[in-house]
């Protein structure tokens, strides 16, 4: 209820509440907290020593001093008011003495006061000193985190998960975890899932409850289609305001069924570790997202003096295991007889890779990727056909055509790659469930692709039959790359084509840098005209989530650091999308290079409707000069509108010691 004002101004000025405060319980000094002639009178302010807030006042030219929190629901008492000589919460009109604290009668809920003496440099107060930091649940579910390989954070802080983000912020003063601060928290699921598939190892995202959360879910939804391990960390809401409307209160746990593969709430009688524990190895082991939340009370509850971190030691099994040897058998027979096979990367050969190569190379056999492979083998390399389907070259889909065997390693045969079904299929993978998913595969082989490939080289040895593809390979790169030249020379006068684009890019990024690609027609033309080295290729795969590329470079950054440049590719309409966090990457010290191709519209889509013979709609943008928004927000922007500027404009940006951008004019449809 409300405390009711008097209106006798005598009766406020000598009433008990004018009584000084007593000293506080405890250990206390005198320490500063006001400037000399700092306070108007009849003004209330907050001051705020060792971390904790005041509400300090000046009425009748008397100073008082108040814990800042309106003991009703926690108002700022420091951005009240006064009136008739009291102190009046912001938030619901609460009164209160400014010398004591004390509330008109007959109530007697009441802020700490403190004593407060004037001095000639200031006014000082005797304060409570700061008790030493308790070790909280918050701390003890951190340190799991760490335990099971999260060194990135990536999140928002808010009013929902302050707790946690304090223990966040202890480990960080520990060396244990990067946090990363972003402008909106579909970024942070993004890094998080970005990391995910760079590294195999887990990131979490961060957010308070309700919408902070929600905003989570599309980058949750690409590790998940595109299994990287992420863990999710929701606030939320006091546990006893859960399911009454309260603000922000929602189901979270329903909203995030879909994506998660595992899920809790962590209340004040669980076993907090252990609920850490098991969401980070649901997250490790199936490749996919799981999430936590924590309700606002029980991030600070102090921890049991028993309580320690769950290890992962003991707990997660080594997966590289063979497949059974009849299915083994089928494999090798098939493989020894064909003269032309095929050997198609997926994502997830990455991890047996030299082994699936150094059979290739046994063999003489070409192999192509997937788009979402791109880069696991070098284009350079003598065996190498480039990515296959819409995103690829006529290198890689000749040999498809040509082939009388397809081996594919860790693909997921989707329609944009475009595996023809009715070849002889030897597919390897260590989910059961991505054999033959589609379409019915000749020979499906469980097991890890690396101990496949050594097992497959044992067992064929002289038996093959295969012809020596490289002088064959040669000659279609030859050709490609002719095709690719005179594109290059193709010039409407509105902008830089794709072909020179790509030309550049591969002639000035690292063998080892890292690249973050966006969706759209950026994306084609980087899988079809770009010739990586041995560049790690990152992108939104399955989801296929325009916006995906500069918040994937957070993430590979928070990975790589300064090892090795990162790299982010994107349209403008994917730029657009998460434009703010290149102030993260600003403020984060990230010598990002992010390239944008700006043709002033969703160009996919037009390409699409014109497809569809409808009439191009609704895919115009209306954009900014980007190198100057770039320059605005503390990074170096450059801007090419003629293929001439474009090596210098390069240069430049990879030159730049932190974050740059280059805004490239490109032509809609050469690309």
């Amino acid at each position: 209820m409300s405390h009711p004002p008097s209106d006798d101004e005598e009766t406020i000025v000598s009433h008990p509440s004018r009584r000084p405060p007593p000293d506080p319980p405890g250990p206390a000094s005198w320490r500063k907290v006001l400037e000399p002639d700092q306070l108007p009178e009849g003004r209330v302010t907050t001051v705020t020593v060792d971390q904790r807030s005041y509400a300090a006042t000046n009425v009748d030219g008397q100073v008082g001093l108040l814990d800042n929190r309106c003991p009703h629901q926690g108002g700022p008492l420091g951005e009240g008011s006064i009136e008739q000589g009291w102190l009046r919460c912001p938030w619901h009109g609460y009164d209160y003495s400014p010398c004591n604290g004390a509330p008109p009668p007959p109530f007697d809920d009441a802020p700490a006061a403190y004593p407060v003496e004037p001095r000639d440099d200031g006014v000082y107060a005797l304060l409570p000193d700061p008790p030493p930091r308790v070790r909280t649940v918050s701390d003890v579910m951190v340190e799991t985190m760490i335990a099971f390989g999260v060194r990135a954070v990536f999140g928002m802080v808010g009013h929902s998960n302050l707790g946690l983000a304090d223990a966040l912020r202890e480990a960080e003063q520990r060396g244990e975890l990067t946090y990363v601060g972003i402008r909106h928290e579909g970024a942070a699921s993004f890094a998080a899932s970005a990391y995910g598939k760079l590294t195999g190892s887990l990131a979490a995202c961060f957010a308070i409850a309700g919408p902070g959360s929600t905003n989570l879910l599309t980058g949750l939804y690409d590790a998940e289609v595109d299994r990287a391990p992420v863990l999710a960390l929701s606030g939320g809401v006091p546990s006893s305001q859960a399911g009454r409307g309260a603000f922000q209160d929602l189901d979270l746990i329903a909203a995030f069924a879909d994506v998660a593969r595992y899920q809790a709430t962590l209340r004040a009688g669980s076993d907090h570790a252990e609920l850490v524990a098991m969401a980070c190895k649901t997250a490790l082991v199936e490749r996919g997202v799981a999430h936590l939340e924590f309700p606002d009370e029980v991030q600070t509850l102090p921890a049991a003096s028993h309580a320690v971190a769950s290890e992962p030691v003991g707990r997660i099994a080594d997966r590289a295991v063979g497949p059974p040897a009849e299915v083994l058998a089928e494999a090798v027979s098939l493989l020894a007889d064909a003269q032309r096979p095929l050997f198609v990367l997926g994502a997830g050969a990455r991890d047996g890779l030299p082994a699936i190569v150094a059979l290739a190379e046994s063999l003489g056999a070409p192999v192509v990727t997937t788009f979402k492979a791109k880069g696991l083998i070098s284009d350079a390399h003598e065996l190498a056909g480039g990515v296959l389907g819409r995103s690829g070259t006529p290198i890689a889909s000749w040999f498809m055509n040509e082939s009388d065997l397809i081996v594919a390693w860790g693909a997921s045969f989707s329609n944009h790659t475009g595996i023809a079904p009715y070849k002889p299929i030897v597919q390897i993978d260590r989910d059961p469930m991505a054999l033959g998913r589609f379409h019915p595969v000749t020979v499906p082989v469980l097991g890890d692709v690396g101990v496949t490939a050594r097992a497959l080289t044992e067992a064929v040895g002289g038996r093959a039959r295969c012809v020596d593809h490289r002088p064959e390979l040669a000659q279609r790169w030859a050709i490609w790359r002719a095709e690719k030249h005179r594109r290059r020379q193709d010039d409407r006068g509105q902008g830089v084509n794709a072909a020179a684009l790509f030309d550049a890019l591969s002639r000035t990024v690292a063998d080892d840098a890292v690249l973050c690609v966006d969706v759209g027609n950026n994306a084609y033309a980087f899988g079809r005209y770009f010739e990586v080295t041995a560049q790690s290729v990152l992108m939104s795969g399955y989801l296929g989530s325009i916006g995906f590329a500069l918040p994937a470079a957070l993430g590979a950054w928070a990975a790589v650091g300064d090892l090795c440049e990162v790299v982010s590719i994107s349209g403008d309409g994917g730029f657009g999308q998460y434009a703010m966090e290149l102030t993260t990457a600003v403020r984060h010290g990230m010598p990002i290079r992010h390239v944008l191709l700006d043709n002033g519209e969703l160009a996919k889509i037009s390409k699409e409707q014109r497809a569809g013979e409808w009439p191009v709609w609704q895919t115009g943008l209306v954009n900014p000069d980007f190198a100057a928004f770039a320059r605005s927000c503390g990074a170096l922007g450059t801007r090419v509108e003629h293929l001439g500027e474009l090596d210098d404009a390069l240069a430049a940006a990879f030159a730049h010691d932190g974050p740059a951008l280059v805004h490239v004019r490109a032509d809609p449809l050469l690309t």
